[in-house]
C-alpha cells in the first residue's frame, strides 16, 4: 500500500495534493478525500486564529501506526494524510485524508477511521484565538464516541 504522512508547518493546496495522489494510482476504482478547514466561528464568536502544536516524531509515529491498522482492515492501494501545525486563519485547510481502493466501501471506511483517530487520539494540541481571548480545544464527547465504534467492530458499524 502506498502511504504518505506529512505534518506541514506551511499551508498546502488540497486540490494539488489530491491530483498528485490520483496520478500515483494504478488499480483503484474509488478515491475518497476529506479536507478539514478552520471554522470562522466557534459558537462564541469569530475565530481569528487556530493554532496547532504537535510532538515531532511521536505524532507521525502514531499516525503511521494507524496506517498499519488501516492496511490490516481494508484492501487499499494508497492512503495520504496531511495535517497542518502552526497558526492558521479561517477557511485555511487543516487536514487532508485521501484513501484509494478497488471499491468504495473500503475507501470510505478507511477515511472515516483515520479522521476519527485524528480528531480524538492523535497527538495534537489546538487553541483558538478570538475577540474573547485564547481557548484550548479538547475533543468533544461525540469525537470519542465516533472513535470508539471502531474498537467495537472491525467494520466500525
Amino acid at each position: 500500500m502506498l502511504r504518505r504522512v506529512t505534518i506541514a508547518a506551511a499551508p498546502f493546496d488540497p486540490e494539488a495534493e489530491i491530483a498528485a495522489f490520483r496520478k500515483a494510482l494504478d488499480d483503484s476504482g474509488a478515491i475518497v478525500t476529506f479536507t478539514g478547514q478552520v471554522r470562522p466561528s466557534n459558537g462564541g464568536g469569530s475565530v481569528s486564529t487556530l493554532s496547532l502544536q504537535h510532538y515531532p516524531g511521536m505524532t507521525e509515529r502514531g499516525i503511521e501506526a494507524m496506517l498499519d491498522q488501516v492496511a490490516e482492515r481494508w484492501p487499499l492501494e494508497a492512503v495520504l494524510v496531511i495535517h497542518r501545525v502552526g497558526d492558521m486563519g479561517p477557511h485555511d485547510p487543516i487536514v487532508l485524508v485521501a484513501t484509494a481502493s478497488a471499491h468504495r466501501r473500503a475507501a470510505f471506511e478507511a477515511a472515516d477511521f483515520l479522521m476519527d483517530y485524528l480528531k480524538s487520539r492523535a497527538l495534537f494540541w489546538k487553541s483558538e484565538t478570538s475577540a474573547s481571548g485564547k481557548l484550548w480545544i479538547e475533543p468533544r464527547d461525540e469525537d470519542y464516541a465516533d472513535a470508539a465504534r471502531w474498537d467495537a467492530s472491525p467494520g466500525g458499524r
